[in-house]
């Protein structure tokens, strides 16, 4: 499946899913293990297991593979690996500690919804 698919159907699921600040990262020329990184923030830690849950299920409903899914309800960040396209769902607290953001670069930013 092409990234593009699998980036639009991972937007849609977030956005749908009210999470906030969506950043789609293009790594593919610095990453060895990804193509993109999308980066999604979540109000709550239940908030970002609803939000991974619900996109987890999108995913296997349009059969893409999910290689997969790390964390837990109160580490505040759940990451789905889908291989080309990585997923971090993070409360804001977690995302402007670890600032990915800043450790791949502005160079990096593809898309970015609010």
């Amino acid at each position: 499946m092409p990234n593009k698919n699998l980036s639009k159907i991972c937007n849609a699921s977030l956005e749908e899913s009210k999470a906030k600040n969506l950043l789609l990262l293009d790594v593919r020329n610095i990453s060895s293990f990804a193509d993109e990184i999308i980066l999604a923030t979540a109000n709550s830690n239940r908030h970002a297991m609803s939000v991974s849950d619900k996109l987890v299920d999108c995913l296997k409903e349009n059969n893409i593979n999910i290689i997969g899914v790390e964390g837990s309800l109160d580490s505040g960040w759940i990451l789905v690996d889908c291989g080309d396209v990585v997923i971090n769902i993070m409360r804001q607290e977690q995302r402007e500690f670890y600032d990915l953001e800043g450790l791949w670069g502005e160079n990096t930013l593809l898309k970015k919804n609010s």
